[in-house]
């Protein structure tokens, strides 16, 4: 979600600038010098393969995918695979002057531990980048890419790549659906205030593969949710950090909803995806997100367990992590791990929160 820009952001800077300084700006201060770049406009049409590579006149950008799996072994697991792109000033340029910074996060979340790790790149040297067609992310060895030739422009078959100390995997990621954009028609406001951003989700993925644990290869099957996003502007100065989720209904439709947390009632929206790709966006009136058990996780005292209301679609569920403990403990620190749901529906899913 747009938000997540708060996370590479604060990673960029610390690249750029004094570690304090960035810290000094807070959550909604990063990144808040948007002269020069694009600005997300609403009725600007998303065109592919085109919007699957990156836009470096924007300032902030994502490929993130969540995977829900099970293992041969009968347990749980999660993995992630982030790419973001900030840049220093818009466009890009080929060596060390290029303005584009590149960051990955992969994790590998068990039932009672969290796997992570984090790299570093610049633009302009190959060390990390995004090609549009056929598609492929990578940063360092950690690759993303179009597994097979194909005419459709839906991401529907992935390949997907990452170790780190203790962990590796390799994913195969087949999508059932087409893709689905978020927002209206891809342009999807934040803030009361009109922040916005392009976003697109592929939320059908089949996945299947192999997750390493300290040397234990461990076959894996489950579901997987890509999220793509890009924008140049921050969060609202009274938004000091997000709790979004993605939701795999075991109905076969899906659920992507966010609170952005302020210093009033806070921003909601969520999108109903049905199983044929059919979307329902939802605002603040349709939905209701609060927190129902907390933990103290990296010494922070932080909701793990929530409530989730759609009263239209009959929906009403508590989720509940499989870790308590899934702390992504990267440059900028954030909660991120997968959930099952149980109340009028159940399910698995995927959640994000920061700001805690």
């Amino acid at each position: 979600m747009n938000a997540r820009m708060v996370i590479f952001a604060s990673v960029a800077l610390s690249v750029a600038v004094p570690i304090e300084s960035s810290r000094s700006q807070g959550f909604a201060g990063l990144g808040a010098n948007v002269e020069g770049f694009a600005i997300p406009q609403r009725g600007h049409v998303l065109a592919f393969p085109a919007d699957h590579g990156a836009h470096p006149d924007f300032r902030i950008e994502w490929w993130y995918v969540t995977a829900n799996l099970e293992g041969e072994d009968g347990n749980r697991y999660g993995a992630q695979w982030t790419l973001f792109r900030s840049a220093l000033a818009p466009g890009d340029r080929q060596g060390f002057q290029d303005p584009q910074i590149w960051i990955g996060h992969a994790a590998v979340t068990t039932d009672h531990r969290q796997y992570v790790a984090e790299r570093l790149g610049r633009g302009g040297v190959g060390q990390a980048g995004v090609v549009a067609a056929p598609f492929e992310a990578w940063i360092d060895d950690w690759k993303m890419k179009q597994a097979e030739p194909t005419t459709s422009h839906d991401l529907e078959s992935l390949q997907l790549s990452a170790n780190g100390t203790g962990f590796s995997y390799s994913l195969d990621l087949k999508a059932t659906g087409a893709l689905v954009l978020q927002g209206d028609r891809g342009f999807s406001v934040k803030s009361a205030e009109g922040q916005a951003s392009y976003y697109y989700s592929q939320p059908f993925y089949q996945v299947s593969g192999a997750i390493d644990l300290g040397g234990a290869k461990l076959k894996v099957t489950g579901k997987a949710w890509l999220d793509r996003e890009w924008s140049s502007q921050p969060l609202a100065s009274n938004q000091t950090g997000w709790d979004w989720f993605s939701l795999h209904l075991n109905t076969g439709d899906k659920v992507m909803a966010f609170r952005l947390r302020d210093d009033k009632e806070g921003f909601v929206s969520a999108n109903w995806i049905s199983g044929d790709g059919h979307t329902t966006p939802l605002s603040k009136d349709d939905l209701q997100i609060q927190p129902v058990r907390r933990a103290k996780v990296d010494g922070r005292d932080m909701p793990v367990a929530w409530r989730i209301k759609i009263p239209a679609k009959s929906f009403d569920v508590t989720t509940a992590p499989l870790n308590d403990q899934s702390w992504m403990a990267t440059s900028t620190p954030y909660w991120e791990g997968p959930i099952e749901f149980e109340g009028s529906m159940s399910g698995v899913g995927y959640l994000e929160m920061t700001g805690y």
